[in-house]
């Protein structure tokens, strides 16, 4: 994996919300291609602003970002393109209620991708089917329940062709036993190689397939280790103490 190319690159990147509060201290991480990296950390510590710096949907003044050499905070950067680029999971799906699941699934492949509506409905349906959903493809999403949009999001996400994925606690807004059913898409993905880096607390997902976890607290990158060493080595106070709350 240490061959392989860095896809996102994070130098001392810092944030402040209204001048006066910190939300991201100095953090500096690189994910390279096909790698898997957990983000883990309690509530408010900064992990769903670090992973929104990455394409863009949060701003920060300070340091810089680069996915696939592209410079996030560079004016001359096409934003729009380079987030058809980066799929993103939320915690809240963020379908289109008003659509299909089809539309949902084509919209952004035909308005920003330029493709056909032939193409974009083929290449939708065929992740639709690989996330075991075919069967609601003229459904709504208020049809579907939490793990079935969820894994909709994702089949949209996929169907752009993205070089990395990003997933913002995809599993916390689901009810318990709908959690697998959306982890199960996720470590398919991990296994095929896909660039991931997930903020979650589903450590059992992290021991799978992470490569990496970084470790979060107050807006600081407090660790970037192995899984192993995370989850075997003797780790920092902070983390410690996370990782006994989460584990029990």
């Amino acid at each position: 994996m240490t061959d392989s190319k860095v896809m996102i690159d994070l130098q001392n990147v810092s944030k402040w919300y209204n001048k006066d509060f910190q939300v991201l201290t100095d953090c500096t991480a690189q994910i390279r291609q096909g790698e898997v990296v957990v983000v883990c950390g309690p509530s408010g510590s900064g992990k769903s602003t670090l992973i929104k710096t990455v394409n863009g949907l949060e701003p920060f003044q300070e340091g810089q970002i680069w996915v696939d050499g592209v410079a996030i905070n560079d004016p001359k950067t096409d934003l729009t393109k380079l987030r058809s680029r980066v799929g993103m999971v939320f915690q809240h799906f963020e379908l289109f209620p008003h659509l299909s699941i089809t539309e949902n699934l084509t919209i952004a492949q035909v308005k920003v991708l330029g493709r056909s509506e032939e193409e974009a409905k083929k290449k939708g349906l065929a992740y639709l089917d690989r996330v075991g959903l075919s069967a609601h493809a003229n459904k709504f999403p208020s049809q579907l329940s939490g793990g079935q949009q969820q894994r909709v999001a994702i089949a949209r996400a996929l169907s752009m062709d993205p070089i990395a994925m990003l997933f913002d606690e995809p599993t916390s807004a689901l009810d318990p036993e709908m959690i697998n059913e959306v982890l199960d898409v996720m470590v398919q993905l991990a296994k095929e190689g896909m660039t991931m880096m997930c903020v979650t607390h589903e450590m059992g997902f992290a021991r799978q397939v992470a490569n990496r976890v970084i470790f979060m607290d107050q807006g600081k990158i407090v660790e970037d280790c192995t899984k192993d060493e995370f989850f075997t080595t003797k780790r920092s106070d902070r983390a410690q103490q996370f990782l006994d709350k989460i584990l029990h």
